[in-house]
């Protein structure tokens, strides 16, 4: 069927509305808070967000915990950007480049070959 996995999937949708909560698109009241990292010289954007501590699974795996660590590793000409189908263009050209190098076969050199 051609499908991408649930883990894209999920993921995809979560950078869209961190995207959508950074550039102020949905009503302060209604959006999740998101913690910046100000504190700290930032080398990929100027977004980053800073990831609570927490002990409990619950809390671990929630939408502002699962989020940060991709979030961060995004260059700022992608979050920088205006609108958001453009995001979404850059999201889903990093997202194919990562799909297919997981795809892309491990080739194993034997001894005996050489």
């Amino acid at each position: 069927m051609g499908l991408r996995t649930l883990k894209y999937r999920r993921s995809h949708g979560d950078m869209i509305e961190v995207f959508k909560i950074t550039k102020h698109k949905y009503d302060y009241k209604v959006a999740p808070e998101l913690i910046y990292n100000i504190n700290k010289i930032t080398k990929r954007n100027y977004f980053r967000l800073s990831k609570n501590r927490s002990h409990y699974d619950l809390r671990k795996f929630s939408f502002i915990n699962r989020i940060v660590n991709i979030w961060n590793s995004l260059p700022n000409a992608v979050v920088d950007v205006d609108t958001v189908d453009l995001f979404v263009n850059f999201i889903n050209f990093i997202y194919n480049i990562v799909y297919w190098l997981e795809l892309k076969p491990k080739v194993k050199i034997r001894a005996d070959k050489i």
